[in-house]
């Protein structure tokens, strides 16, 4: 909650009196051409990492590898991307560390180590993997209850409307 805090509250205040300093230094308008500037080359890296990151995600699912890595990192560029086109070197400085290979990848395994994925193949074991209709967390998508909670004796809720009322020759016979 306070990491939200400062990242919404306090990063536009800093971002504004560090863009006021930096002109007063070097001028609004070449300022301004900075930030656009950034924002460019920053734009370029993303994509071209982008791609790579894309390739290498793409050549993993046909050796039918899980792309696990690659896909935190394609999180990170759209990360990367956001802050650099949002006007500010604080943000482009932040970016422009998530789109660098080096970084990015350092920060991807260390992400990688608070994560956990759970693969289901054919051919696991009773009890093993999800059945139908339930999420990876135990419980149905479709209720609030726990799946361990449920039994056999389900109410299904509906409405009809009786239409023989109006046209006699409708009706079942």
């Amino acid at each position: 909650m306070r990491v939200l805090f400062l990242l919404f509250a306090l990063l536009p205040i800093l971002e504004i009196a560090l863009l006021i300093n930096v002109g007063s230094v070097i001028g609004g308008w070449n300022t301004v051409g900075l930030v656009i500037l950034s924002a460019f080359i920053g734009a370029y890296f993303v994509k071209r990492e982008g791609v790579s990151t894309l390739q290498t995600a793409q050549e993993k699912m046909q050796r039918n590898e899980v792309p696990g890595k690659e896909l935190v990192e394609g999180l990170m560029l759209v990360v990367a991307g956001i802050l650099l086109v949002t006007p500010g070197f604080i943000t482009d400085i932040f970016g422009f560390l998530l789109a660098m290979p080096g970084s990015r990848h350092f920060f991807a395994a260390q992400v990688g180590k608070h994560m956990k994925m759970r693969v289901v193949t054919p051919g696991m074991g009773p009890g093993a993997g999800f059945g139908q209709g339930q999420s990876p967390f135990g419980q149905s998508p479709f209720s609030d209850r726990p799946e361990s909670s449920q039994s056999g004796d389900d109410i299904i809720e509906g409405e009809y409307t009786d239409y023989t009322k109006n046209d006699p020759d409708k009706r079942l016979k």
